[in-house]
């Protein structure tokens, strides 16, 4: 039957009430039956049935009633469009069994029901000012669905109706409905037209009735529902009544990772169209080769509603232009008419037209999005207008092209993604529709707020995940400039991936294509939509198959992509690959792996997160195999919730006493919940901008500058430079314009250029930087002229010699007096007291200022408020006793030089009592849940367990100055620390903070890029950003000096001895991990200064990347030697004071490899060293010492025999192995480390928790050292069938190059040790150990143990 024949039966159902078959209609699973006069009540659990009496889907268009009407596109410009948002009488209940049966009918008295604003989510409306819960409970599930289910093969059979567990709310609520009512009365102006009621979104499945009489049904809760409701209507006032359910088996396929809330979320609206009408229209845009003459093929599909044959008709185009960026419309001059065609009675056809534009229009980019209104009139045989009508259009194309290299900017052949011509970067981040106090019912104002933020911040891509969005977030992204991934509303990730997914029920088949199709109908005409996509982590079977058929059947202008099968669609795609998993897919080499590639997820930004975003970069622009990806994800999904008392907070999982809740981990967004910016907005932004700055020679001025745009030359922005001299702009040389003719740089193109400094001589013993910033020109929608858009900074000069080394003047030498454990030393307007048994200053005061009260000096400090990111080695830390060390001074040295200096020098053992275990966890967290560290203590700690030994070394000046030098070690050394560094508390009056280093905003060692090194100044409590949930935070990175004072000005200035992390925050580490809240954080105490050697990085471990890279954080192991000196300073003195060095007494190091070799390093080199061992007589230290059976040493400075350095080593019994990297790991219970310590009961298991990663998998092992291999032993995970199969072995001398495998083949499935040797022994440093696949196919490897044969 061919399609006017389909069409025909459709439309003569529509028209008279007669059944169509539902095998003959365009989209299976769609019925029309309007002769049924009511529900059968299973339609809502029956998955078969997709919809009954909704209309085709179609484009999102609209008719008018003439052409300058028209030209406005936005429905609410005609007169044919009605909304029906605003006041609904409303009604709740937990179960449909006690739902208002009869409220549909006329005569159904609604008065006494509530009133509510439509559109909105009936939970979130129901939150009161006490937390209490009027209209059930806002839930916030991931993977999970909220009713009972199971993972098994048919477990979609036992419906939504189940009994879950008692702690749930669907336990009590079992299936909530809303019953919604209102009246409407349709305008004069509509009559001999056709009626439709349209719902722009209810989630996730209603019944529809008009006057009483039941009308249908519609289960896809994010695509429109229309119904012709033109046979229901009566004159006057009309009652609309609808009946939402909760749940369905609709919900099985929207299981997305939100805030599940039901409701009426998105417009409600009335349209009117003639009975002869353009029900669908479709305007594909196209390019000659040469991208010069475009056109348009535009398929309207004409429908007879009436009973009359007609003849004659044509249909007439017209295209104007909008101004860019604005609404202004002005004719294009292009214009064409149809053939006349014949529509018999109750049939539809398309009617195809080429509309020639010729070079008559611009194309449309992210870049300079140029839209146009494309107007059509239907018109009948005499030229009389029956339809006006029109759409955005943008001319562009899309190709995915295989390119030889000669072709290629980065002369590589491959298969790119070209958008007209050019194969450009997609820049983006996921997105939600989500507000803190509307659920997902956002607003218009919102959305033009979300695009103006992302514009600010460079983002040029967004994947609308994973759900068709609110129609307007279209004509947003057209009229900006987004390019959008748009995802059908499917994702039933809660059966997983195997034979019990959704994606093989032939019952669910129809709801696959369905969803696809709407959604693809929908936005087909939009040139932002550059990607479709057929859902989200729901299987990769045959429905999916069927879903891209149709797609392609309908629309081949842009590909297809899905990530968990990217064998049936266009393009490849993957979710959170670690750094060095997209390093090895941009190499393009490997065959299995589709290209081009999209990045459809990746730097999970849950709480302070967006490590390596730089490192991403870094390799997705080095090249044209990857050509981009999307942040998970845009904003924090939090909900306002609210104290009894009143306090309205940020609420996520379990806050509202939701079950199955998977607690903070909804707050993944690089904004705050209200769109106000995390710290990892700003480094997007500088990550994500188009224009590159590289030095070429700073100290004369030349520099760089590469356009990194693909269509738009620099010609809107006004180019600055700023020369900063020891973090100050230098004022005659601050804000220089660039002229126009030097940066009116071509996309793509590099221009050299000339800076001219005018003669400044750059002094030699001062740091200079150049900022070079980009301006807008002119005021842009999202921006102000003089809004910096993109900006680099460009290290100049590093001092040649070092600032004044602190000598002294005629200030006297302190006194040094003893009571009891305490030293106090004491001079002019100073008093510093030192603690002997702790071995630290315990107490410092300048003039009448406490800067350090009693017991609250720097103490040695490696804990962190744990981030979300921090799960890589969260249990390993309380474990360690990091978060409670206790310090005992095991030596002490005090010595007076003649110069008036006092020497302090400690050995201090850092040690907790006892461990402890953190039990929070984000799954089904109840109300008030959070971080909490049990402490072990029936398992006190003895002198083998974790602990640091420092030799650390004060060194007193007679003005009061204070250096501090130290020597970090510790007797375990593969822990992972979160920071090395000192912790002090200062009184809550020296809030003001001033700092020389990168800010303003907070960053990170692998979150640093956009922040900038100059001097900064803010609030303690009021400079930083504070998360959802408090955590780790305030951290900025190169820090060379900081200082905090009070209002008078008065303060401590702490300079370091080359550069230092610091924080100062009003609580301490453990107080912010133990609020879940900031409203329940503590009255802040004191002010908590960190000054720290260094800070691990944040890497992206909340999902799947990985922790921080080798070089981001510090090992235990990692020996550390740093210092900072502190000085009085008030403001008017702090410039100076803090131009010194340290030239106090420096402690020796030991540093011990795993190999067992003894280093003695000295940060002064110039010094010889002697020691001894085991009581030998001295020895002149000149190189390392082997000392793998362990010893007593002394060392000491030949020009200090009293200040003497002593520690114990014991044997080392092995030769380890160290991880330095692993491509995936289940950081819970997988951790790669567990691969390594000895047990075969423990285990590496690569991610599986939040997504699966897919093969191959590695682990990379330092073997500390260049030794003989000869082969490996491994251990397959115990009672576990899903062990690794094939494999391949590399090694590297310097871990970046790998060459070919050494070994490769296929592992016994089996728990026995298999003891493998390479064909010939290979002399190398390191080995990465590959896993291909597993025994049992499933895309995740595991592995007990692993262990290097070496001599």
């Amino acid at each position: 039957m061919n399609r006017n024949s389909i069409y025909a039966l459709l439309l003569m159902a529509l028209a008279t009430g007669t059944p169509a078959l539902a095998d003959q209609i365009p989209l299976s699973g769609y019925a029309y039956q309007h002769q049924v006069t009511a529900p059968q009540g299973n339609e809502w659990e029956s998955p078969d049935k997709v919809a009954l009496n909704k209309e085709q889907p179609h484009a999102w268009f609209f008719s008018f009633a003439n052409e300058k009407d028209a030209l406005n596109v936005l429905p609410e410009s005609s007169s044919y469009w009605k909304s029906l948002n605003g006041k609904w009488s409303f009604h709740w209940v937990g179960t449909p069994d006690k739902r208002p049966v009869d409220f549909y009918k006329t005569n159904y008295d609604v008065s006494k029901w509530d009133k509510v604003e439509v559109p909105m989510n009936w939970n979130i409306v129901g939150v009161q000012k006490d937390g209490t819960l009027k209209y059930g409970t806002p839930v916030y599930s991931n993977q999970r669905v909220i009713f009972q289910h199971s993972v098994a093969v048919g477990d979609w059979k036992g419906g939504v109706m189940r009994e879950p567990r008692k702690d749930w709310p669907t336990y009590q609520h079992r299936n909530e409905v809303g019953s919604y009512r209102r009246t409407f009365t349709v305008p004069e102006n509509w009559k001999e037209r056709e009626v439709y009621l349209n719902f722009d979104g209810v989630d996730s499945f209603f019944y529809l009735y008009i006057n009483g009489r039941y009308v249908g049904f519609s289960k896809n809760s994010r695509n429109l529902a229309s119904f012709n409701i033109t046979p229901y209507l009566v004159k006057g006032e009309n009652v609309v009544a609808v009946e939402v359910y909760r749940n369905s088996d609709g919900s099985f396929l929207e299981s997305q990772d939100m805030f599940r809330l039901p409701g009426i979320f998105r417009t409600v609206s009335l349209t009117a169209k003639p009975k002869v009408q353009v029900r669908d229209l479709v305007a594909i845009p196209d390019y000659d080769d040469r991208f010069v003459n475009a056109s348009l093929r535009i398929t309207a599909s004409v429908a007879n509603l009436s009973k009359k044959n007609l003849k004659d008709l044509t249909l007439s185009y017209s295209l104007f232009q909008k101004e860019l960026y604005g609404e202004a419309t002005t004719s294009a001059g292009i214009v064409g008419t149809t053939t006349p065609i014949a529509v018999k009675g109750g049939t539809e056809q398309d009617v195809q037209f080429i509309l020639n534009a010729g070079n008559g229009v611009k194309p449309w980019s992210a870049e300079a999005p140029y839209r146009y209104v494309l107007v059509g009139e239907l018109k009948d045989k005499k030229g009389n207008v029956l339809e006006t009508f029109s759409t955005i259009v943008g001319f562009r194309k899309i190709e995915i092209k295989d390119t030889p290299a000669a072709a290629d900017e980065f002369g590589k052949a491959g298969r790119y993604y070209y958008l007209n011509g050019r194969p450009i970067k997609m820049k983006g981040v996921n997105r939600h529709e989500t507000n803190p106090g509307r659920g997902h019912a956002i607003t218009r104002e919102q959305m033009e707020q979300e695009v103006m933020l992302m514009k600010r911040a460079n983002i040029n891509h967004v994947r609308n995940s994973h759900y068709s969005n609110d129609p307007y977030w279209y004509y947003l992204a057209d009229k900006y400039g987004i390019y959008l991934e748009d995802e059908a509303n499917i994702e039933s990730h809660q059966y997983y991936y195997g034979d019990a997914s959704l994606s093989h029920v032939p019952e669910f088949r129809d709801q696959h294509v369905a969803r696809n199709m709407e959604m693809v109908h929908a936005t087909v005409n939009h040139p932002s939509v550059c990607i479709w996509s057929l859902g989200n982590e729901a299987g990769p079977g045959k429905n999916f198959v069927e879903a891209y058929n149709a797609i392609k059947a309908f629309d081949t202008s842009r590909p297809v992509q899905y990530e968990r099968n990217n064998d049936i669609v266009d393009m490849g795609s993957n979710q959170y690959p670690s750094i060095g998993l997209t390093e090895y897919i941009a190499q393009g080499t490997d065959k299995s792996i589709k290209y081009p590639f999209h990045i459809s997820e990746y730097a999970h930004s849950m709480g302070n997160a967006v490590g390596n975003l730089v490192d991403y970069w870094r390799i997705i622009e080095s090249n044209n195999n990857i050509m981009g990806g999307a942040i998970w994800d845009w904003v924090d999904q939090a909900m306002f919730n609210y104290t009894p008392d009143g306090t309205r907070y940020w609420g996520y999982g379990g806050d509202f006493g939701d079950k199955p809740n998977d607690g903070m981990f909804c707050m993944n967004g690089v904004m705050r919940p209200d769109l106000s910016p995390k710290a990892q907005y700003f480094e997007v932004k500088k990550i994500y901008q188009n224009v590159g700055v590289k030095a070429v020679d700073a100290r004369t001025g030349r520099i760089e500058i590469f356009n990194k745009n693909y269509f738009e030359p620099l010609t809107d922005y006004e180019v600055r430079w700023s020369l900063y001299e020891d973090g100050h702009p230098v004022p005659t040389l601050t804000q220089q314009p660039l002229a126009a003719e030097q940066t009116a740089i071509k996309a793509r193109e590099r221009k050299t250029l000339q800076l001219d400094y005018r003669g400044y001589t750059l002094d030699s013993t001062k740091e200079y930087f150049l900022k070079v910033q980009f301006l807008q020109k002119a005021d842009k929608p999202w921006a102000k002229r003089g809004y910096v858009q993109m900006e680099e900074q460009l290290l100049v000069q590093m001092p040649q010699r070092p600032a004044q080394v602190l000598v002294q003047q005629s200030a006297q030498p302190g006194r040094v007096t003893k009571l009891g454990n305490i030293v106090t030393v004491e001079g002019t307007d100073y008093q510093a007291k030192f603690d002997l048994t702790t071995g630290g200053l315990s107490a410092l005061t300048y003039s009448d200022q406490t800067i350090f009260a009693d017991g609250n000096g720097p103490k040695l400090d490696a804990f962190r408020a744990r981030t979300d990111n921090d799960n890589w080695m969260a249990d390993r830390w309380p474990k360690s006793g990091l978060h409670n060390l206790r310090h005992k001074a095991v030596s002490e040295h005090i010595q007076q030089l003649k110069d008036g200096r006092i020497i302090l020098a400690f050995t201090v053992e850092s040690q907790a009592p006892y461990g402890g275990h953190d039990n929070y966890s984000n799954r089904d967290r109840n109300p008030g849940d959070v971080h909490h560290i049990v402490e072990d203590t029936n398992k006190p700690f003895g002198p083998d367990d974790f602990k640091f030994v420092t030799n650390q070394i004060y060194t007193v000046y007679p003005d009061g100055s204070i250096e501090l030098h130290t020597a970090v070690s510790a007797n375990q050394s593969y822990i992972k620390l979160p920071r090395i560094g000192y912790a002090m508390q200062l009184p809550t009056s020296m809030k003001h903070f001033t700092y020389y280093g990168r800010g303003p905003v907070n960053n990170y060692n692998d979150r640093k890029t956009g922040q900038f090194i100059e001097v900064h100044q803010g609030l303690v409590g009021e400079q930083d950003i504070m998360l959802p949930k408090p955590q780790s935070m305030g951290n900025r990175e190169e820090v060379r000096w900081c200082a905090l004072t009070d209002d008078s000005g008065r303060g401590a200035a702490f300079i370091a001895d080359s550069t230092m992390s610091t924080s100062a925050l009003p609580w301490s580490a453990l107080e912010l991990f133990g609020a879940a809240h900031p409203h329940q954080l503590p009255p802040s105490t004191a002010t908590h200064l960190h000054i720290d050697a260094k800070v691990t990085g944040l890497g992206g471990n909340s999902c799947g990347q990985g922790g921080p890279l080798e070089g981001d954080f510090i090992r235990s192991g990692d020996y550390t030697s740093f210092g900072f000196t502190i000085r009085p300073v008030t403001t008017a003195t702090l410039p100076a004071a803090v131009k010194v060095s340290p030239s106090g007494e420096c402690p020796i190091a030991f540093e011990r490899a795993s190999s067992g070799i003894l280093s003695l390093t000295t940060t002064s080199p110039e010094r010889t060293i002697l020691y001894t061992l085991n009581g030998s007589k001295p020895k002149t230290y000149t190189a390392p010492i082997p000392l793998r059976e362990g010893g007593d040493i002394k060392a000491w400075y030949k020009d200090n025999r009293r200040l003497t350095f002593s520690r114990s080593f014991s044997r080392i019994e092995q030769m380890p192995l160290k991880v330095v990297f692993c491509s995936s790991q289940e950081y819970y219970d997988g951790a790669v480390d567990n691969i390594l310590d000895g047990d075969p009961m423990t285990y590496w298991h690569t991610m599986y928790s939040v997504t699966m990663a897919k093969f191959p998998h590695w682990v990379d092992f330092d073997a500390s050292e260049t030794k003989t291999m000869k082969g490996f032993v491994y251990i397959g995970r115990e009672n576990n069938p899903n062990r690794i199969k094939d494999y391949e072995v590399y090694v590297s001398q310097d871990g970046k190059e790998w060459g070919e495998p050494v070994a490769k083949g296929t592992l016994d499935n089996n728990s026995t040790p298999q003891r493998i040797l390479f064909a010939a022994p290979v002399s190398a440093r390191y080995i990465r150990f590959k896993a291909i696949n597993s025994h049992t196919g499933v895309d995740y490897a595991v592995a007990a143990e692993f262990g290097l044969i070496a001599d």
